[in-house]
């Protein structure tokens, strides 16, 4: 079964970086679209980057060019590299895939951006 599983949330502080995973199986990864979302409390779920099959990237306006998304086909893996995160990053960060005409999603993990 489709299986993603977010990693590398936690607290830092406003300026830093977290490097956040996703490990994906279950489907043939290289042949689908992966994205990250994110929640904040009671907010809704709003999309952070998008990365193609072919490696083309999509980013909400709210990035700025702070965040980069990145996949490896061979690890079945995607990536966001936050920098300079802000107060209001403060959210759980959720990994996205979609396969044969369903979505599906992972457990996301907490990013915490506090001084």
């Amino acid at each position: 079964q489709v299986q993603l599983v977010e990693s590398g949330g936690g607290l830092v502080q406003p300026g830093g970086s977290l490097r956040l995973s996703c490990a994906a199986s279950g489907f043939t990864f290289k042949m689908s679209v992966m994205n990250w979302y994110r929640q904040a409390p009671g907010k809704e779920r709003e999309l952070v980057a998008v990365i193609g099959t072919a490696g083309g990237t999509h980013y909400a306006d709210f990035v700025q060019g702070r965040f980069t998304i990145s996949r490896d086909n061979v690890k079945n893996m995607v990536y966001l590299q936050m920098n300079d995160l802000k107060v209001e990053d403060t959210a759980v960060y959720l990994c996205k895939a979609r396969w044969e005409g369903a979505e599906y999603w992972g457990q996301g993990t907490q990013v915490t951006v506090s001084s």
